[in-house]
């Protein structure tokens, strides 16, 4: 079990950080030598990642306001009935 929870630790960390770097990427901020820095850091996470692939993010960066925004969409569950009353035994 601790193997998995390692190696979900670190497809997680590496999803975040491909958002980040992606987010910065077209934000426009980035030219010259940091946006080659930057493409170098995506391409060592994922190899087989390509600049055409991107496409535009939302300009809100991964984490808690993404969360936030996804649980605002999220309908409340449905709660169960109250169970009903037993008959009494003669």
């Amino acid at each position: 079990m601790i193997e998995r929870q390692t190696e979900l630790k670190r497809r997680y960390h590496r999803k975040n950080k491909m958002a980040k770097l992606k987010a910065k990427l077209t934000t426009g901020g980035a030219t010259g030598d940091a946006r080659a820095a930057i493409l170098a850091r995506i391409k060592k996470l994922s190899p087989t990642w390509t600049e055409a692939s991107l496409q535009p993010v939302a300009a809100v960066a991964p984490g808690e306001k993404a969360e936030k925004a996804e649980k605002a969409e999220r309908p409340e569950p449905k709660r169960k009935a109250a169970p009903k009353p037993k008959p009494e035994k003669k």
